[in-house]
């Protein structure tokens, strides 16, 4: 999403600490440019449904546009790292500010829209069901913002605002320092979008986890029966809805991170013009493209449906309690007491009494007969058994 500008230059005119320093602007160009082609080859291969869908759609659409800004911005700057006069040239100059002042744009704008996508499927799902939102139409509004940036982006070079070479050397963008009217009218222009896009963003992922968390406890709270309950819950938290929550969080948290600070610069050079700040927060927004693709990586459902399953089961060891030792189920006077226990099994109503209800299940032969019969193996165990019960308390052997 972001400009891929790597602006890691130097004072003008130290030419060998820019030689020295052109292998991070490589190697980030690299880690964009790799990150987010695999970032799309998972999104190509994920299941059916997941492609038809609108959020998964403007996804794709985020990481393509990180891709196209890696490698339309960065070579540009890494040449100007082996030549200085690259952007000294009025042409590449502003080509290179209309393409961070368009995928700085566009980037804030695909979040905006994959969170306003997610605000009406569960907020308002007549209307997303009405409007017909899926992979067609996400398609299409796509499409409408690449074509509206484009001509917004183009209007410095239709004169109505200026490009600059800023002072580091190595990245052009709006000229701070112009004073027509019409400038400064695009400079806010250009800062008051992007801060909508931000707050809006902002103020509808609220919107998405609060309402996710007043359904759950609704649900909760709503005297059903258990299997609806969790069947409702179930169909609310379901490993698609998570992942698509948290793939729209954790990206609108490193988008909004790494652009806030270019959008703050642009309101705050009309007081005061600070390179270093310019330079720090141009650099900023060079990572974006870096991040984002990994949350795609890592936010996968497989992967995400396993964390879901090792949470709960730590959450449902953590309910039943550990079983009671061997030695706490015998009476601990008993067990210490041989004396009591020897004349327990030897008692003569507990052996007549485990007899009896030992044999009469298998009605073999009559209590009667067997009672005057030495006791074998299994009628030791009852007896036992009926020794244990008849010494202990009711309330221990229950």
């Amino acid at each position: 999403m972001e400009t891929l500008n790597f602006t890691h230059g130097s004072a003008p005119g130290n030419s060998t600490s820019a030689r020295t320093n052109i292998a991070l602007p490589v190697l980030m160009f690299v880690g964009g440019a790799v990150g987010n082609m695999t970032a799309i080859v998972v999104l190509s291969v994920s299941r059916q449904e997941k492609k038809s869908s609108a959020f998964y759609t403007m996804v794709c659409g985020l990481a393509v546009t990180d891709l196209l800004g890696t490698c339309l911005a960065s070579p540009l700057t890494i040449a100007n790292y082996l030549d200085r006069r690259v952007l000294k040239d009025k042409r590449v100059c502003d080509f290179h500010s209309f393409l961070l002042l368009f995928f700085s744009l566009t980037g804030l704008s695909i979040i905006c829209a994959m969170a306003a996508e997610r605000y009406l499927a569960i907020c308002c799902p007549y209307t997303y069901q009405r409007w017909g939102v899926n992979r067609c139409f996400a398609q299409k509004f796509l499409f409408l913002i690449y074509i509206s940036h484009i001509f917004f982006c183009c209007l410095p070079m239709m004169g109505m605002a200026k490009s600059a070479l800023q002072l580091s050397e190595t990245w052009c963008f709006i000229d701070w320092r112009a004073q027509e009217r019409v400038a400064v009218a695009y400079s806010a222009l250009y800062g008051v979008v992007s801060l909508l896009l931000i707050l809006s963003t902002i103020a509808l992922n609220l919107a998405v986890c609060g309402t996710l968390l007043l359904m759950r406890r609704r649900t909760v709270q709503r005297p059903v029966t258990r299997a609806s309950a969790r069947q409702r819950w179930k169909a609310l938290s379901s490993a698609a809805e998570t992942q698509m929550i948290a793939v729209l969080v954790m990206t609108s948290v490193v988008v909004l991170t790494c652009s806030a600070p270019l959008v703050v610069r642009v309101f705050a050079n009309r007081f005061k013009i600070d390179h270093r700040a310019d330079l720090a927060a141009i650099r900023a927004a060079s990572v974006n493209p870096i991040l984002d693709p990994w949350i795609y990586i890592l936010f996968r459902r497989s992967l995400l449906r396993r964390l879901l399953k090792l949470t709960r089961r730590r959450s449902t060891d953590r309910r039943i309690s550990p079983p009671l030792p061997q030695r706490k189920l015998l009476c601990p006077d008993m067990v210490t007491d041989r004396h009591v226990f020897t004349q327990l099994i030897h008692n003569p109503n507990v052996q007549k009494r485990s007899s009896t209800s030992a044999f009469s299940r298998c009605g073999e032969k009559s209590s009667n007969s067997l009672a005057s019969k030495q006791p074998n193996v299994n009628e030791q165990v009852m007896i036992l058994i009926n020794a244990i019960m008849h010494y202990c308390p009711r309330e221990e052997t229950k």
